[in-house]
């Protein structure tokens, strides 16, 4: 609340409906996308954000369908921060490095975050969108199975 951010949008739907609504904060957008993700798209994308200077940011959030059961999905976001900090915040202060590979480890596993975090939005969505479909279908057949029996009805009667 009270931020600025970039937006980067993957999925055409995605794209078009923040383009209505708030335009100038789209930084990048991925479209025709083939669903669902798979771990190199996921891979793809993070090092794009990497190099565009995503640890410049305070954190990377990500948005997405998550599938809770075969009637509902919700929409969640995960927040992905950048690994870095100073004196007690540092991270894997536990550990030895040698010297000048700490930054390059850290920033290697930032990107792996990011590439695990992304793909596990890309098969949350897809099972949140295979079990829609899967609902809509079965209501339609039960709609259709219940007209066969309404017309079945009325052509007996006539």
């Amino acid at each position: 609340q009270g931020k600025e951010c970039d937006i980067v949008v993957i999925g055409d739907k995605g794209r078009s409906q923040l383009n209505r609504a708030i335009p100038e904060s789209i930084t990048r957008a991925a479209t025709e996308i083939i669903s669902p993700g798979n771990f190199n798209l996921a891979a793809a994308l993070s090092a794009e954000l990497v190099a565009a200077g995503a640890e410049d940011y305070d954190a990377v959030m990500i948005v997405y369908n998550s599938y809770v059961n075969a009637a509902v999905y919700n929409q969640y976001y995960q927040i992905v921060k950048p690994m870095s900090g100073e004196g007690e915040d540092e991270p894997m202060i536990e550990y030895e490095f040698e010297p000048d590979v700490k930054s390059e480890v850290t920033q290697d596993l930032y990107e792996y975050l990011l590439t695990s975090q992304l793909f596990y939005s890309f098969m949350d969505g897809a099972a949140a969108e295979q079990s829609s479909r899967m609902t809509a279908m079965e209501n339609a057949s039960k709609n259709a199975g219940e007209m066969i029996d309404s017309l079945t009805l009325k052509y007996n009667r006539a």
